[in-house]
């Protein structure tokens, strides 16, 4: 009879963590079933030969994938022990937040399933939430089956094991914790309708073409029709009783090329995208069927008809021309030069007097200028240990601006020196001041601060020994340099 009892009282309604799906990811159910202890009075688990104490419950489950689901259950019921050897009975409320893994995927009638989670226990009738009627499931396991009635309606069978922190649920503490299963059976209801995102007729789940635009016919499987099979569907056909390519919106191309036949000038000969699909054996971006000169050597512009240009007519063509807009002999690459000195007037700093290649077109600095600038050099002197500029050096600078601006295309080069005296950084780090306070004075006088280039070298270039005197005064020196 206890038996029969224990069967009965497990075909009671019960909910559980059931089989969503992704037309219908959420599931709510209710529960019945039985409850059994196993603590310091003694272990119940699955023994028929006592009286059993009913569960009943309510739960949410959410869809998380093809073989996982969340849950959250909350079960009242009463759970107790009576034996001859001790009795307790305690009703209690529970909640429990689980993840289900499902052994099979929904395709299945059946699924085996098992779950942990983790919850808490109230042990008080009225729901009066005391911290001392409270235990904590840690963990929460368990197992069953899913039977699928409808794509709506499951049956379940499942084992829930309830493993709680507490000890004297029944009355005695000091060894084993309480512990309690749960044995329910139950139907619970899949929510939702079927999901058609682009209402072709076919569910989101079986669709595999679900973007399908509005009021595209679609096959079976949701996908737009394609009459030629070339893998484009027939709206976005250009040519949809002819197969092609996806590259082409589905038209042929019988030369290879990238463009369709339809609008290939030359549909049995490759050629570029650019020319319509037409040859162009020079390269020169005019399609040989138009091409005046198909031979023009790569890298020369040329004009509509295919051929090289040549703007200022100075039969040099304009890939070869470094003036391309302004006639000049072939020697120069079709630049001018105004002065005629061999140097063209692009690259002449002196474009209007001549001079020659070496100094950039520009004419040579008169010889008594050159030494007077080296002389100048020689007599620039600093505060000892200082990059500050004697007064006399002053004197010498100003020469050296008139014979700067005499020569307005030639630049200067200021080198410093210094003897061995003191370490290497100090020096070349006095050398380069020194330099700097000549730069800055002439620039003060209007030279352009581009034609000066200030260097300090330190102890690292010296004309002279350091061991005496006389050598290091020779090293400690201001050189000037004239350059195009």
């Amino acid at each position: 009879m206890k038996k029969l009892l224990f069967l009965c009282t497990c075909l009671a309604f019960t909910f559980i963590m059931n089989a969503q799906t992704e037309d219908r990811k959420w599931n709510i159910g209710i529960s019945g079933g039985a409850t059994q202890y196993n603590g310091d009075l003694g272990n119940d688990f699955y023994k028929t030969d006592m009286t059993f104490y009913g569960v009943a419950g309510l739960s949410v489950s959410r869809y998380l994938g093809k073989y996982f689901d969340l849950n959250l259950a909350a079960n009242k019921g009463t759970v107790a022990y009576n034996r001859p050897d001790g009795y307790f009975n305690s009703e209690f409320s529970s909640l429990a937040l689980n993840l289900k893994i499902n052994l099979l995927n929904p395709d299945y009638v059946v699924r085996p399933y098992v779950f942990g989670g983790l919850g808490v226990m109230l042990f008080d009738k009225k729901l009066d939430v005391d911290s001392k009627k409270i235990d904590y499931i840690l963990p929460t396991a368990g197992g069953g089956l899913t039977f699928r009635l409808s794509p709506v309606v499951m049956l379940n069978v499942q084992e829930t094991f309830m493993f709680t922190d507490g000890d004297d649920r029944d009355g005695v503490s000091g060894g084993s914790k309480d512990s309690f299963l749960m044995h329910t059976v139950g139907l619970s209801f899949n929510l939702g309708e079927k999901k058609d995102a682009d209402k072709d007729g076919v569910s989101d789940r079986n669709d595999k073409c679900p973007d399908t635009p509005a009021g595209i016919v679609v096959d079976k499987n949701g996908c737009p029709l394609d009459k030629d099979n070339d893998g484009v569907a027939d709206y976005l056909d250009e040519c949809p009783e002819i197969a092609g390519s996806s590259a082409l919106n589905g038209c042929p191309d019988r030369d290879k090329d990238g463009v369709a036949d339809a609008k290939d000038r030359c549909p049995d000969v490759a050629g570029p995208v650019a020319l319509r699909g037409c040859p162009d054996v020079d390269n020169d971006g005019v399609a040989d069927i138009d091409d005046k000169c198909p031979n023009t050597p790569a890298g020369q512009k040329v004009d509509a008809a295919g051929c090289p240009m040549d703007n200022d007519k100075d039969g040099v063509v304009n890939s070869e021309d470094r003036c391309p807009d302004a006639a000049g002999p072939i020697a120069l690459k079709g630049c001018p030069d105004s002065d005629g000195d061999g140097v063209p007037d692009i690259d002449d700093r002196c474009p209007t007097v001549k001079g020659n290649i070496i100094n950039k077109g520009c004419p040579e600095i008169a010889p008594k200028d050159v030494k007077r600038i080296a002389s100048i050099a020689g007599k620039l002197f600093f505060e000892n240990a200082s990059a500050k500029l004697k007064t006399s050096s002053y004197v010498q600078l100003n020469e050296l601006v008139i014979i700067l601006n005499r020569y307005e295309a030639t630049n200067l080069e200021i080198q410093g020196h210094t003897d061995s005296n003191g370490s290497d950084a100090y020096n070349i780090k006095l050398s380069q001041q020194r330099t700097e306070s000549v730069k800055q004075y002439l620039v003060s006088k209007g030279i352009a601060e581009t034609r000066l280039l200030a260097l300090g070298f330190g102890e690292g270039k010296p004309i002279a020994t350091n061991k005496t005197a006389a050598g290091r005064a020779k090293n400690r020196r201001v050189e000037l340099k004239t350059t195009y």
